[in-house]
């Protein structure tokens, strides 16, 4: 493999748009602050002189505002859009970023839970030609096995909607440089650990018959490299094994440290839970300085993250923001 190292920047602030939960009264934790209440909004009569505050949402998906900076440029990109049509859009509205400041989205892979809310991020962004870094398996129609269910089809990104949204599409299955080098999307992650399953419960469609697709190829992640500090990880699922994701970063950037890990590391349910203690294993032989296990994560992952690692983690909530 080709190493691949990106442009030291000076540092990246990472804002939750959307995740799980919201936790407006969550106290500044380490490199993490909370966002405040979004300002009064009259829309509520049951409250006195019909005032309530516009709060932030959560809802099970994932999304993220990257803002990387590097000397007086400062580049933002967002990193996938959430579960409902309009639950990102409304909450970059409560938390007063601008659509237009936008320069790039990047999506991790195509889960509805990742995708649906580019309707509204679309809308907002109007024909501006932004450009949209995917998988070329992001468009692939799937399928899931649920306990004690027959298959059900899950909903598939639609190619017609975005392209007609007049951003630019790029597909690429291999490792992007972005911004002059400064971010670096991994493209397709090796799996190297004989313990993490993938999706074992996913099929695709191949143009004639389901397929197994347990590896979900267009699972990848972003790596930023914050000078003096090592890698910064982001991760949307991490259905390509959290270890494999990390393992392969190091790899492809030439970075052996890894500075901080946020996002999901699909670690929940009776499928994943086997593997927590391995995994956690691994993060204490890394010893990144910040741990922000979200969405898929599972609350046993993270309180054992926690236990081990206390010093790492931080909880995460829509509208934290980590300042690397």
């Amino acid at each position: 493999m080709e190493r691949i190292t990106p442009t030291p920047v000076d540092s990246v602030t990472v804002t939750t748009i959307m995740d799980n939960g919201a936790d407006l009264l969550a106290p500044a934790a380490g490199k993490a602050r909370q966002a405040a209440f979004a300002g009064p909004h009259p829309a509520s009569p049951v409250m006195e002189g019909g005032e309530r505050f516009d709060t932030l949402v959560g809802e099970h998906g994932f999304s993220a505002l990257l803002e990387i900076r590097r000397g007086e440029r400062t580049t933002r990109i967002l990193y996938d859009a959430g579960l409902t049509p309009f639950g990102v859009r409304d909450n970059m509205r409560r938390l007063r970023i601008d659509p237009r400041d936008i320069e790039a989205l990047v999506m991790s892979h195509g889960h509805f839970d990742h995708t649906t809310g580019l309707e509204g991020v679309l809308a907002d962004l109007g024909r501006s030609g932004t450009p949209m870094v995917l998988h070329p398996d992001f468009w692939t129609r799937r399928r899931l096995k649920l306990e004690g269910t027959e298959h059900i089809e899950i909903p598939t990104p639609s190619r017609a909607y975005v392209e007609a949204s007049g951003v630019q599409v790029i597909e690429e299955g291999a490792p992007s440089l972005l911004f002059d080098g400064g971010l670096l999307i991994t493209g397709e992650v090796d799996r190297t650990t004989d313990y993490e399953p993938g999706m074992p419960n996913q099929q695709a469609w191949r143009g004639s018959e389901w397929v197994d697709d347990h590896l979900v190829a267009d699972d990848q992640a972003a790596l930023i490299n914050v000078a003096g500090k090592g890698l910064v990880v982001i991760t949307g699922c991490g259905h390509s094994g959290i270890v494999n994701i990390l393992r392969y970063a190091r790899k492809l950037a030439g970075i052996e440290r890894v500075h901080a890990v946020i996002g999901g590391f699909h670690l929940t349910g009776k499928v994943y839970e086997p593997v927590i203690e391995r995994v956690v294993d691994t993060f204490a032989e890394l010893s990144p300085d910040v741990i922000v296990p979200a969405h898929c994560t599972g609350w046993k992952a993270q309180m054992a993250l926690a236990r081990r690692l206390p010093e790492a983690f931080i909880p995460n909530a829509v509208g934290a923001t980590f300042e690397l």
